[in-house]
């Protein structure tokens, strides 16, 4: 019988051998693949298979949960990442408010969090807390500015305001208010709404009486286009604006003829046909978008791609970790941290990342395209 024994765990020891190898870097990612942020949590969470199966040269081992859009569901999973899984670092949330949520939980178990998502207040201003935040999307002021040009070369004087009632909606009326009165164009009147509202009757009709020249939509989603379809029913003929929010195909389908016209500035990805070949981010956007394109038969949101810029900011940085220190470590997380810091001129599907101890996004103009809706189509603005 001992005999046997042994033979047979000769036999599990041989096929443990032909085993691959344990992963060596843990990555939790979080998204909001139900719930009302689904639109860009879905794209997020599709992303995922697509991640590299190494970075920095390490396996890797993704574990992708979905938070269902809940900020009280975020900060559970969040913690579960951190304390069971111990992860080394994590992608996501989605939302804005999830991230906001969840700060004091990576800062307190030191782990990088690479959140995909709109508002700049997950950065800015610098704490101790944000510290261990990175943002692969572009900031609010570099798209605000994009915009405040246009209206300022239009003549627009007067510019209505409608966004979220939380972390990006605020964000974006402070970053808005600062420009509009640098450029001497009044900003008034200021509406909000909730992300699940399906009216904004009462914050329409206020701007429609206000008749401004034009109007600026802060929301995320299919819940951007809301107040534009109101609006543009109500009678308004003046110039909508979106922000990188509403860069997704789900608002050209639900805002149909009412949002024809439509202005924003975006990324480089919704109109990747009229971008230059020089373009650096061109081909990693395009290899991006087929690859997405031949696993689910549709094209990707942009803010799938900002999971894919994440995984490619953490390549980067991790070999410069691994020297510090092994994962799994708390060492390797704050190595990790540091190193993400050092990014210089890193090439992704939205721009050219470089980031600095105050500067956890890193993106410049490159980072962003004006664009226009047009035939139900992103078009470059030219």
């Amino acid at each position: 019988m001992r005999i046997k024994h042994l033979a047979v765990s000769s036999v599990l020891l041989a096929a443990l051998a032909v085993l691959p190898a344990q992963a060596q870097v843990k990555i939790g990612v979080v998204t909001s693949a139900t719930g009302p942020t689904a639109m860009i949590g879905i794209p997020q969470r599709n992303t995922v298979p697509l991640l590299p199966k190494e970075l920095g040269g390490l396996a890797v081992d993704y574990i992708s949960l979905d938070d269902a859009s809940d900020t009280t569901q975020t900060v559970t999973t969040i913690r579960k990442l951190i304390t069971e899984e111990k992860v080394d670092a994590i992608i996501g949330p989605t939302g804005s408010p999830n991230v906001m949520a969840t700060l004091q939980f990576v800062a307190e178990s030191g782990t990088p969090m690479l959140a995909p998502v709109g508002t700049a207040a997950v950065v800015l201003p610098m704490t101790p807390e944000k510290k261990w935040v990175f943002k692969p999307t572009q900031n609010d002021d570099i798209i605000a500015r994009a915009l405040v040009d246009h209206m300022v070369s239009t003549g627009v004087k007067t510019l209505g305001f409608i966004g979220f009632n939380d972390a990006y909606g605020e964000n974006w009326l402070k970053v808005i208010t600062e420009l509009t009165e640098k450029a001497g164009i009044k900003l008034a009147p200021v509406e909000r709404y909730q992300r699940s509202d399906s009216s904004v009757t009462g914050q329409a009709l206020k701007l429609l009486a206000a008749k401004p020249d034009a109007v600026l939509v802060a929301g995320t989603g299919t819940a951007a286009a809301l107040p534009q379809i109101t609006l543009t029913k109500q009678g308004y003929k003046g110039q909508f604006y979106q922000t990188h929010g509403a860069a997704l195909p789900a608002f050209l389908k639900l805002g149909g003829k009412e949002v024809e016209g439509t202005i924003l500035a975006a990324s480089l990805m919704l109109v990747l046909p009229e971008i230059d070949d020089t373009n650096p981010s061109k081909p990693i956007a395009q290899d991006y978008i087929n690859r997405y394109q031949a696993m689910y038969n549709e094209p990707p949101a942009t803010f799938g791609a900002n999971v894919l810029d994440a995984a490619l900011l953490l390549d980067n940085a991790i070999p410069e970790a691994a020297k510090v220190a092994q994962p799994g470590t708390a060492e390797f997380r704050k190595a990790l941290r540091d190193a993400l810091e050092k990014t210089r001129e890193l090439v992704g599907t939205q721009g050219v990342y470089n980031m600095t101890p105050e500067d956890h996004s890193g993106f410049d103009e490159r980072g962003r395209v004006l664009i226009t809706v047009k035939d139900g189509q992103w078009r470059l603005l030219k």
